[in-house]
């Protein structure tokens, strides 16, 4: 990742600049942040009940059971992310690769630890990936089991229509998610409201189920799990999955409406489900085929398998929407290649889609969804990357508290290893389902892993030795910024990564035709590690000579990359751009792998096939077409 130089102005964010209240912003996060939390019920009870766990659905286990989920909630949703780790903010946004950029700036001085603690945080931003195929699979399906609990004879027709709404749901995502998200809050307000009713009236029939508030009996059904213990606590892990969105969507929504929707409505209605799934199995152990359906009267049960469908879907969504984000923060901090990116709203800069991400998503739910072919069996590879990423940011919090926040190592260990101790045991329950599907999701983030890795690597074997064989930028002005030379009466922007050094592109364009522009600016865009740099600090501008100018461009990594509008601010310097005068001049690199050990042989062909495959520099950083040249240089490595 580049080094952090300048920072944005802290007291600029999207949220800041839109003109809504609070109890607008609570209602659209409980439609994006709390689709896939709020979807749990659907089946987590359900596997904690499963012949694997060895737990029996006797009155005693189903409270203690119960009463586990309850203050795993309690814990780590509201002690851990609600209170502590939405502090964590950088610049007012949230998420594990805007957790990992400032952690980064707050250890600049200790470049090791600094190295390790990068590498662990883009380690946990890549099982996110995971995450994003898992949810829409295992989510959908639970939701379209409860066609089975209303007639058997729809059981061969559960994985047809989940692949039917896949087709759909990822076709869609090109049109935009501005007219879809309007009706997501609603949606989810009554999902919520009707799992709180439902658990109320079951509570009603069996009130013994209140005795799960009380932390004792959680405690005691733990104990006496002996060597199952693991194996019930992988299944309880299931109701966490998606808390980690309520740390990545701050930047959308701000603190404040994600801490009021969970606090005042997506809790209550949580706990009241869970505890009225508890009391209907005391009544009825035989419903612990499916605790959560079997809640509903007959008579309302293919309405609730609709809504229970849509809420999926919307879940289903969050985590599309938060995989085509990623993927931007990483290829603007430097983890991946250009990509082809589509902003499919004029209003709203976090509306994005990304082709090529898209489909790849598409092809691993379709092969989850035939590969596992049940909610019950997708379950098993469910939880692993999630907790490893919750634990993940644990780790990188204390590093928040001690280096960025300054406060005492004895103030960051104590805030943060009680809830390291809670993830470790996570992880460790959620191990023992590696080989039942666990294996899945961590194949799926050693995969983007190493693809992030090889391309940072390669990138900066590049940079090297375009250093090494370079000319000095000075040097090379004072002999060709002179009255002898031909000139262009126009303007050339040439776009390098070094503004020191020479642009390939530049040497070329004199080679090739023997001429010097009117006016040449040595363009740079750098990539902070804040999520957003204001208009104010965008452009830093230098004249080096008569006809030469350095231009430095900041974004940060959740700003829109578009030189022709950041171009633009530069009339306060007395300088314009106009498409009729100015040419773009980009260096078009072919990557030659020499299999000299820099990097395995494999990493440098894979780098190779990245790099030719990368998307177009003109279009990704919103380039007049018709204003673009490319030409082209080979560089070994």
């Amino acid at each position: 990742m580049p080094s952090t130089t300048r920072i944005a102005n802290p007291d600029y964010s999207p949220v800041d600049n839109q003109k809504t209240t609070v109890a607008a912003l609570t209602l659209s996060a409980l439609g994006v942040v709390y689709g896939d939390i709020g979807t749990s019920p659907l089946y987590a009870l359900k596997e904690v009940f499963s012949p694997a766990t060895g737990v029996l659905a006797n009155p005693d286990s189903v409270i203690g059971a119960v009463s586990v989920v309850l203050w795993a909630l309690m814990l780590v949703v509201t002690l851990k992310y609600v209170l502590l780790i939405l502090r964590a903010d950088n610049r007012g946004e949230g998420g594990i690769l805007a957790l990992t950029a400032l952690v980064s700036t707050a250890v600049q001085d200790k470049p090791k630890l600094q190295r390790l603690l990068l590498v662990l945080g883009v380690f946990g931003a890549t099982l996110f990936y995971g995450d994003s195929v898992i949810t829409p699979a295992v989510s959908v399906l639970g939701a379209l089991e409860g066609l089975e609990v209303a007639t058997p004879d729809f059981k061969p027709y559960v994985v047809p229509i989940t692949l039917a709404i896949m087709v759909g749901l990822f076709t869609i995502q090109r049109f935009g998610t501005a007219t879809v998200g309007k009706a997501f809050g609603p949606v989810l307000i009554l999902w919520f409201i009707t799992i709180a009713v439902i658990g109320i009236i079951q509570i009603g029939h069996e009130p013994r189920i209140l005795a799960a508030i009380n932390p004792l009996y959680a405690l005691h059904f733990l104990q006496g799990r002996g060597w199952q213990l693991f194996v019930t606590i992988g299944a309880i892990a299931l109701v966490l999955t998606g808390a980690e969105a309520l740390y990545a969507d701050m930047g959308h929504f701000g603190k404040v409406p994600i801490q009021l929707a969970w606090n005042a409505f997506v809790l209550p209605s949580l706990a009241l489900n869970y505890m009225g799934q508890g009391a209907l199995l005391i009544r009825d152990p035989s419903a612990v085929e499916n605790p959560f359906y079997k809640m509903f009267p007959e008579s309302i049960l293919l309405f609730i398998v609709v809504l229970s469908a849509l809420a999926t879907i919307i879940a289903s969504q969050a985590v599309i929407t938060g995989a085509y984000s990623m993927t931007k923060q990483a290829m603007q901090l430097g983890l991946l290649p250009r990509m082809d990116v589509k902003y499919t709203s004029s209003k709203e800069i976090g509306q994005i889609y990304i082709p090529l991400v898209n489909w790849i998503l598409f092809v691993s739910v379709v092969a989850a969804v035939l590969g596992f072919g049940s909610s019950s069996a997708l379950a098993g590879a469910y939880g692993i990357a999630v907790t490893l990423t919750m634990m993940i940011t644990t780790v990188l919090t204390y590093f928040v508290v001690r280096s960025a926040w300054k406060m005492s190592p004895l103030v960051a260990l104590t805030s943060t290893s009680f809830f390291f101790a809670i993830d470790a045991l996570l992880v460790a329950g959620c191990s023992a389902k590696i080989l039942d599907g666990g294996w899945f999701p961590l194949l799926l983030g050693l995969l983007f892993f190493s693809i992030m890795q090889t391309w940072e690597k390669g990138r900066s074997l590049v940079i090297e030795v375009i250093q090494k064989d370079g000319i000095n930028l000075q040097s090379f002005i004072r002999g060709v910024d002179t009255e002898e030379t031909r000139r262009s009466e126009r303007t050339a922007v040439y776009a390098v990564g070094n503004a020191e050094m020479v642009p390939q592109a530049l040497l070329h364009n004199l080679k090739h035709n023997q001429v010097l522009h009117r006016r040449n600016v040595i363009l740079t865009v750098v990539f902070q590690q804040v999520p957003w740099v204001s208009e104010a600090e965008r452009v830093e501008v230098e004249k080096i000579s008569p006809s030469f100018w350095r231009i430095r461009l900041n974004f940060g990594f959740m700003n829109t990359p578009d030189v022709p509008k950041a171009l633009a601010l530069c009339q306060k310097f007395g300088m314009e751009f106009s498409d009729i005068d100015t040419t773009f001049f980009l260096s078009r690199q072919t990557i030659i792998p020499t299999h000299d050990g820099a990097m395995s042989w494999w990493r440098e062909n894979l780098f190779s096939a990245l790099h030719r495959n990368a998307g177009s520099i003109a279009s990704y950083f919103r380039l007049p077409e018709n204003s673009v040249v490319e030409l082209g240089t080979h560089i070994q490595i």
